[in-house]
């Protein structure tokens, strides 16, 4: 079962405006496109959104002509999501899915495992999706960087000695936060734990991309500065194209906000193991 206090933040939290909304929040967003769409087989492919939210990718991978399946743990994210998308939608957890084996040829986890804080569930979530993706299927997860919380709360929040010394650095040390200040229970990855547990769930021919790219901090400060969105702020699109060439430097995958990790399942026989 899904924490009680995660289930109460994204009941209260508008989560359908938060990638349209803000400059940063449209370079998420623009960049998932992008990713994600590089890592889909060609035509249309059956799509599995585990903890899908309120439907805002599902509804671009239907336009696209995939058909899709949204499962998310919140009752008010699948009425949003039925509303917005064109997509199909199930109460559930990521680590307990209820497909049958083999059943999609994509599943994308593209929020669950930052909110799953032990390695235990992040790994029975990451094997579910294996295991109902088909063979040589596809599988990507996305994480929260280690370092965002720090860079956030540089430009955004205000770094007192408080907080470096406090819970920016317990994220730092081990990765968990305890939802204290603004968001939820969550688990912030580093790219290597984020590829090793992939790795672990059996995953091959891994590619690791740092979604937003090394500017999205300044972005976040310049629109924290003007007191306004900066969506149609040359801004974004400049954070856009560094975030496509850092992703070709894995030195800085880990400045970005959010961390993408995809690959394929096992074929039949292969007996599994990761690059």
């Amino acid at each position: 079962m899904v924490e009680r206090e995660i289930t109460d933040y994204y009941t209260e939290f508008g989560e359908a405006e938060r990638l349209h909304t803000t400059a940063t929040g449209r370079l998420e967003l623009l960049r998932t496109q992008e990713l994600v769409r590089s890592l889909l087989p060609p035509g249309a492919a059956r799509i599995l959104d585990v903890g899908g939210g309120p439907g805002t990718h599902a509804r671009w991978l239907a336009e696209d002509g995939h058909t899709v399946h949204l499962v998310d743990p919140v009752p008010k994210h699948l009425a949003q999501a039925a509303a917005y998308a064109a997509c199909t939608t199930e109460l559930g957890d990521a680590r307990a899915l209820t497909a049958e084996d083999a059943s999609f040829d994509v599943v994308l986890l593209l929020g669950p495992l930052y909110h799953l804080t032990a390695r235990a569930d992040r790994m029975a979530a990451l094997a579910e999706a294996v295991r109902v993706a088909r063979p040589g299927g596809i599988v990507a997860a996305a994480g929260i960087s280690r370092y965002s919380l720090l860079q956030d709360y540089t430009v955004h929040a205000g770094l007192t000695p408080e907080l470096l010394h406090g819970e920016v650095a317990d994220v730092l040390r081990h990765g968990g936060y305890d939802g204290s200040r603004g968001f939820t229970l969550a688990h912030f990855h580093t790219g290597a734990e984020l590829r090793d547990e992939a790795v672990a769930a059996g995953l091959t021919g891994l590619r690791v991309h740092g979604v937003e790219g090394p500017g999205w901090a300044y972005l976040r400060a310049a629109e924290r500065t003007a007191g306004a969105p900066l969506l149609d702020s040359p801004l974004l699109d400049g954070a856009l194209a560094t975030a496509r060439l850092a992703d070709h430097h894995p030195d800085v995958t880990d400045a970005s906000a959010h961390i993408l990790v995809a690959g394929r399942t096992p074929l039949e026989g292969s007996g599994g193991g990761g690059q």
